[in-house]
């Protein structure tokens, strides 16, 4: 019996009784539909994350104030800051392949300008920041080394600082005021929008770090530091380099500093993404396997309903590999059929969630091969036993069969 003739076969048995047929695929369609919509969110999560830790800049080592005791008192993660601006300097002085470095101020404060007020982010930063962060300028100017030497009253302000304060005029060349000191406007930066994290990136003043220590924090001690690596394979040495130097800077006490990547950054705020996405995957998969389960039940009754069928194909000359392949097709015509409709829903299902709830998603290729792979292999596993079983029906007692 040709193959041809064989799916011929198959798909004429098949649609003699079509709602059962789609019945029977209806496992593997949720469950393919449900593989390709956790998949395409779970990769539009992770690109999201990605692309907002790529926003902190390249190739990015961040120093901050680890655990301290002090007098018998201990504090853990950022409780305290030792971090000084000598730390900084001997990093970008003594580590090699560093680009560039900033101390960093950070603080929260209510600022004042055009008759406004609106409470911002208010960041100490070295000149250098900018490109550090990739971040542009859309009018005016940075602040000058100048400036961080003489701890001048300049800043450049966010977006949103800037449509807060400033909504019916150019805000450069202006002033505000930070605790009743007066700051000169020197630029606006381009808008970045909201972080991972919820965080608007627009919603801040950059100043030069020492007029945030002498004017605005009056202390001694920086928030974190910032470090550009020259490259990413360098990121590690460097990582290592400068937790040895800050390490001996404090004469071998316990250390105050940690010392993180952008990839551990990267890789911390995925994690619970990844999580998520591999417990609904595997929910998913269980969906797929109760599918073949229901294709095999199905072929099982089918072949019991087809005996006497089965009994005079074999009694005018087929072969019993060529009922075993006739059934055998049929399961897999199932399972791919299934598959197929999957595919579709799951990409649909994938663009409405996109749509109504706002979700990023990005539809994998991989996942749709998986998926188109995993149909077919359900249809050889779970129509292989029935298949067997019509295939090794006597022919005698087939025909007797009612």
């Amino acid at each position: 019996m040709r193959f041809i003739n064989i799916i011929k076969v198959a798909l004429r048995a098949l649609r003699r009784s079509a709602m059962r047929s789609i019945l029977t695929a209806l496992g593997i369609i949720i469950g393919i539909a449900a593989v390709i919509a956790v998949v395409s969110i779970g990769n539009g999560a992770k690109t999201q994350v990605e692309a907002s830790i790529a926003s902190l800049g390249q190739n990015i080592i961040s120093v901050f104030p680890g655990n301290f005791t002090a007098g018998g008192v201990r504090g853990g993660f950022g409780s305290a800051s030792t971090l000084t601006v000598e730390d900084a300097l001997a990093v970008s002085r003594e580590v090699a392949g560093i680009v560039a470095v900033s101390p960093e101020m950070n603080d929260r404060s209510q600022i004042l300008a055009n008759g406004l007020n609106w409470n911002s982010q208010i960041r100490g930063e070295d000149v250098n920041y900018l490109d550090i962060r990739i971040w542009g300028i859309a009018e005016g100017e940075m602040f000058t080394e100048a400036d961080v030497r003489n701890s001048t009253k300049v800043c450049v302000i966010g977006n949103t600082v800037a449509t807060q304060l400033f909504q019916d005029g150019d805000p450069v060349g202006q002033s505000l005021r930070i605790r009743n000191i007066p700051f000169k406007i020197l630029g606006v930066l381009t808008a970045k929008g909201f972080n991972y994290f919820g965080q608007d990136q627009d919603d801040l003043v950059l100043i030069p770090y020492t007029s945030h220590l002498k004017r605005i924090a009056r202390r001694p001690n920086l928030n974190s530091i910032l470090i550009q690596a020259q490259s990413p394979d360098q990121m590690a040495r460097i990582q290592q380099d400068v937790t040895d130097l800050l390490q001996q800077r404090r004469n071998g006490r316990e250390p105050d500093f940690t010392v993180r990547n952008q990839q551990e950054l990267a890789e911390a705020a995925t994690a619970t993404t990844k999580t998520m996405t591999f417990l609904l995957t595997v929910i998913a998969i269980i969906s797929l396997i109760v599918g073949g389960i229901g294709i095999m039940n199905i072929m099982l009754v089918s072949v019991t309903e087809r005996t006497r069928e089965i009994g005079i194909r074999l009694a005018v000359g087929a072969h019993g590999r060529d009922v075993l392949t006739q059934f055998l097709v049929e399961a897999i015509i199932l399972s791919i059929m299934g598959g197929i409709i999957g595919i579709v829903l799951g990409i649909v299902s994938s663009h409405l969630v996109n749509k109504f709830v706002g979700w990023p998603v990005q539809i994998s290729t991989l996942a749709i091969g998986g998926a188109v792979a995993i149909s077919t292999v359900i249809g050889v596993f779970f129509g292989f036993y029935p298949a067997r079983k019509a295939a090794q029906l006597d022919p005698i007692e087939a025909l007797r069969y009612e």
